[in-house]
């Protein structure tokens, strides 16, 4: 089915994967898989060659003879309101066409197979696609991450908790903490892509008693002719391979919302820490014409709110009846296309966002200045707690941090004049030590290295990538 087919569909989606689950990619991927099964049954003797061949030819051509669809999309949706599922109107609209050109061929079309045999399997090679086009996008996003690491592993800002002033950081830890999450979403997914490239093959009711003794080899010759797994069984009211699927993409979207989120809120005009990159009529506005909004962010973050609720939806439609689900499976049709186009689309913005990032490290470290030195509060009491204990240190810097404020100085000034004005103070820590102190690029703790081997641990994971077959 298709997904994000309204306006906003440029805006939310991607025009490759999109095209893999619209209307026309599900009929070409439900024509391979009835080619492939004529073909398969023609190989293990169940039904003759030549009408298979007929079959496999008919399945290959999106348009017969006449230049006119060999499946009507428009017929195909209304004829299945009134059985249930798309596959029944497919098969008697392949049935006719086939027919048309051998009347024998066309008794053979969609042997031993079931409605739900060919829509799953058509969905998993929808899958194999799409998610091939994710793992190559969610690497290009990585490297794009690791060279912000890279090239901003001592760019020294502030750090927010609670949205307020905390610590200096570095721009490279956040940078890195993106590609650590995106290190760990590429490996959920490139493990979810193994388990998901498997045929759903069983028949009318997951027994395969249509095909006899010869149902092994079949099925065994179907999976070949996909480039599928054989699953030990057919798995028609199991779903958790899809369900992982659905689960892998919301933590996607998931880390790609987190990353917008901190993108839109360093590009606040208070902050200005970064930009989205610019571009003609990017980020206007209708009314203000000196605006520059975030618009890729807000799109990343319009899909990771969509997405939790139809994840949800997949894990609501698992418990499935006996071998065919009544309702459960029907709810999936719409759903995992959805999360995986949205998930392609909020991919597409991050990667654009992210490839053209622009970086103002003068204002960051601007920011770091607002406070007079506050931010370094912790680094003082430490210095002198070591002297003085923690508590005694805390209430010190405290009241120096409240006389700072008051007289708007600095908070090494404020220090500087409550040491002097205490005899039991003075001497506790002289000039040189505080104006180390002062010094925000001397506290931003373990971030240099941690930085370091987050990028060690994405080089080995892309030497693991590139060495695979």
């Amino acid at each position: 089915m298709p997904a994000h087919t309204g306006l906003t569909a440029p805006m939310f989606g991607s025009p490759d994967v999109m095209e893999i689950f619209s209307g026309a990619g599900l009929i070409r991927r439900m024509l391979d898989v009835e080619g492939a099964l004529a073909r398969a049954e023609a190989r293990c003797g169940v039904i003759p060659a030549a009408a298979a061949a007929t079959i496999a030819d008919v399945c290959a051509q999106p348009e017969d003879g006449g230049r006119q669809p060999v499946i009507d999309a428009e017929a195909l949706a209304q004829g299945a309101i009134g059985v249930g599922n798309l596959a029944i109107p497919f098969v008697k609209q392949l049935t006719a066409a086939v027919a048309a050109r051998d009347e024998t061929a066309g008794r053979y079309v969609h042997w031993g197979a079931t409605s739900q045999d060919i829509l799953d399997t058509a969905l998993v090679l929808q899958l194999v696609d799409a998610l091939r086009i994710q793992d190559g996008r969610l690497t290009r996003l990585a490297d794009d991450c690791a060279g912000l690491a890279r090239r901003h592993r001592d760019t020294v800002m502030v750090a927010r908790t609670w949205q307020q002033h905390a610590l200096p950081t570095t721009f490279g830890l956040k940078a890195a903490g993106w590609l650590d999450a995106l290190r760990r979403d590429l490996m959920r997914l490139q493990d979810t892509r193994g388990r998901v490239r498997v045929l759903q093959f069983g028949g009318a009711a997951g027994t395969l008693a249509s095909l006899g003794p010869t149902a092994p080899d079949v099925a065994a010759c179907l999976a070949g002719e996909l480039a599928l797994a054989p699953p030990a069984l057919p798995w028609h009211t199991h779903r958790d391979r899809l369900v992982e699927v659905a689960s892998t993409l919301g933590m996607l979207c998931g880390t790609l919302g987190k990353m917008a989120r901190d993108i839109s809120l360093m590009m606040q005009t208070e902050v200005a820490e970064v930009a989205e990159p610019a571009g003609a009529g990017r980020g206007g506005s209708s009314t203000m014409p000196h605006k520059r909004n975030p618009v890729g962010c807000a799109a990343v973050l319009a899909i990771a709110t969509r997405v939790p609720a139809l994840v949800s939806t997949m894990f609501s439609a698992m418990p499935q009846e006996h071998e065919r689900a009544l309702g459960g499976w029907q709810a999936e049709w719409d759903t995992l296309p959805d999360i995986v186009a949205s998930t392609a689309g909020a991919l597409r913005q991050m990667g654009e966002i992210i490839a053209g990032l622009e970086v103002d490290a003068a204002r960051m470290r601007a920011n770091l200045d607002l406070t007079g030195g506050l931010i370094l509060g912790e680094a003082y009491m430490l210095a002198l707690g070591q002297r003085l204990g923690r508590l005694p240190a805390h209430h010190l810097v405290e009241c120096a941090s409240r006389d700072a404020v008051a007289a708007n100085v600095t908070l090494l000034d404020a220090l500087r004049k409550r040491l002097a004005a205490d005899p039991a103070l003075a001497g506790l820590l002289d000039d040189a030590d505080l104006e180390q102190l002062a010094d925000p690029t001397r506290y931003t703790g373990q971030a240099a290295r941690y930085v370091d081997a987050v990028l060690t641990e994405w080089q080995a994971a892309r030497g693991a990538q590139d060495g695979a077959p």
